[in-house]
């Protein structure tokens, strides 16, 4: 029995306390102050309060978004838009942002053809004019509820931001 002694084994004593303690103030922290973002993925209905400016007609738009923590990528959608559009959009992000504090900032380059919900038939007669240009958009969104968020959008060239707001779609089953 020489090979217990009485140093060593307070020692390790002290040494496995000190981890425990240390583990338990760490977890009491991060329960208490660490707070995970809220889960905002989906597709979102977005009403305009009024007329987009660069647009003959304003209609709703889909802001489809993608999380990841505080990162997050939308995509503009138009409403009209079916899961083929919408798988090919999602290759290439059109909007990237950062969600701080419930609120969320995106900002990219967007077509007008998205932006203004236009037909088939209207952009083909678009880039005959040259009209088919990309638009900068930054969206500033307040995170207030569950049930759906407002926000503010500003698009290149225009001096005013247009509020809109945001409804959450159900999710549609794709075709395979």
């Amino acid at each position: 029995m020489h090979h217990f002694n009485f140093k060593s084994l307070a020692f390790y004593g002290v040494a496995i306390g000190s981890v425990l303690l240390l583990f338990k103030v760490v977890t009491a922290y991060g329960e208490s102050n660490l707070k995970a973002p809220p889960a905002i993925n989906g597709r979102y209905r977005l009403e305009f309060s009024e007329r987009l400016p660069i647009c003959e007609k304003s209609e709703a738009l889909i802001l489809d978004i993608q999380q990841s923590g505080i990162y997050v990528n939308g995509f503009l959608l138009p409403v009209t838009a079916n899961a083929k559009n919408s798988t090919d959009t999602a290759t290439h992000p059109t909007l990237t942002g950062k969600l701080t504090n419930q609120e969320l900032i995106l900002s990219g380059k967007v077509p007008k053809t998205t932006i203004c919900n236009m037909t088939s038939s209207q952009t083909q007669a678009n880039t005959r004019t040259q009209d088919n240009s990309f638009n900068f958009v930054k969206m500033q969104i307040q995170l207030v509820s569950k049930a759906g968020f407002s926000g503010e959008i500003h698009l290149s060239n225009t001096n005013n931001g247009i509020a809109f707001t945001a409804t959450p779609q159900k999710a549609q089953k794709s075709e395979l």
